[in-house]
């Protein structure tokens, strides 16, 4: 029986969420930012990067995936349990490693590489074991990051990008409408959290009926849970006058989303009003800040000062704000474009971008609990829009 190293396994329609000419353009990017830093073969292997350029979303359970780009090649690199959907949803050529013998993987990119060549990788990404593969397999003469610069290519969004975001948005706001009309008292909070998952999900697939579903999720969070920002969902039971984090997230190729809002149960204390209107007046000041030619830096500056004249700086947890696109919570970040004190990034029209002040009051204390609103906002030349559509603040969320 012959057992080939690698092989192509092409069968099927090509099913991609953008046309051809969205990742020829995409790619010229690469390559121009290739030609700069003088690489002749790009090997990304982060789902972010891959998704990027070919359409493709890996889904690894403990195997190498990959995206070899040349001046003339692209070629995602997939494994042979996945068959020919890589290729189906892959732009550019696709090549099946076997799992035969070891490391066929390699031999497959090696393939379209060739030996001793300048490689570029994501060094935030690639590990130590398969680095040292790469120079066993490549022996290449030189091997530079591109990860920063891959990163600033995709912090701009084109039309098409932009027009699945806002869709996604609308997404985003589904679910939440159908997470609030499932909160009352006696509710656990996975309940509620899946009310709006499958809405969104509902959704998505008659918004966009060719897609890939998957991975789609909603926190919803009462009570102490609500702390922080990324706290799973629990089976705790809601009750009168509980603190509430609704949390829904649409992922649609690869792209996130997010609605994220404060409500109350049935009442809301006096305490708790007050930093809940406080936060909600640092998100409307935030929003007003966020237009082309400001830093990230400066943003975060004017709100910080904004909660130092409230003496609410101290509860504090997080920045306000990061950017989106091919992301989500296990993997991808443009971490260039997130409001930090320690982020430089001007904001630039076709940026995409948050704002998410959150308070968090300890245990104890009066109105304890995580308060937090978010919404995405497009800059534009002049400033910027608000995609996000469910209204935040008291009137109409204590529930």
């Amino acid at each position: 029986m012959n057992r080939p190293e690698f092989y192509s396994f092409h069968q099927g329609d090509r099913v991609l969420p953008f046309a051809p000419t969205e990742y020829d353009a995409r790619l010229a990017g690469l390559r121009h930012i290739m030609d700069a830093a003088g690489v002749e073969a790009c090997v990304l292997t982060s789902m972010h990067n891959i998704a990027y350029y070919s359409g493709f979303l890996y889904c690894s359970f403990g195997r190498p995936y990959g995206l070899v780009v040349t001046q003339s090649e692209s070629v995602t690199i997939s494994a042979g349990i996945d068959a020919g959907q890589p290729w189906r949803r892959s732009h550019g050529d696709n090549i099946t490693y076997t799992d035969w013998q070891r490391d066929n993987y390699w031999r497959a990119i090696l393939s379209v590489t060739g030996v001793g060549r300048v490689i570029g990788i994501e060094c935030d990404h690639m590990t130590l074991v398969q680095r040292g593969k790469l120079d066993t397999f490549l022996a290449p003469k030189a091997v530079i990051d591109v990860a920063p610069l891959t990163m600033t290519q995709r912090m701009h969004k084109s039309q098409a990008e932009l027009d699945l975001i806002r869709q996604a948005a609308a997404v985003a706001d589904v679910g939440g409408y159908a997470i609030r009309d499932s909160i009352k008292e006696g509710v656990r909070e996975i309940d509620v959290a899946m009310a709006g998952r499958d809405a969104m999900e509902l959704e998505i697939a008659k918004r966009f009926p060719d897609a890939e579903y998957r991975d789609t999720w909603a926190w919803f969070q009462s009570g102490i849970n609500t702390d922080g920002a990324h706290n799973p969902v629990t089976s705790r039971i809601l009750q009168r006058g509980d603190i509430l984090s609704l949390n829904t997230f649409p992922m649609i190729s690869g792209y996130y989303t997010a609605l994220e809002r404060t409500l109350f149960v049935g009442e809301v204390d006096a305490a708790s009003l007050a930093i809940w209107e406080a936060n909600v007046a640092a998100h409307r000041f935030g929003m007003s800040l966020l237009k082309p030619g400001v830093s990230c830096a400066d943003v975060t500056a004017q709100i910080n000062a904004f909660l130092s004249d409230r003496d609410l700086l101290q509860y504090r947890t997080f920045g306000y704000g990061h950017s989106f696109g091919v992301l989500s919570h296990y993997y991808g970040r443009e971490a260039g474009l997130e409001l930090r004190e320690d982020i430089d990034t001007v904001l630039e029209p076709g940026m995409v971008i948050s704002m998410e002040p959150m308070l968090t009051i300890p245990e104890g204390q009066p109105g304890a609990g995580g308060y937090r609103e978010h919404d995405i906002l497009f800059m534009t030349p002049d400033g910027n829009e608000d995609v996000t559509g469910y209204p935040f603040g008291p009137d109409g969320n204590v529930v």
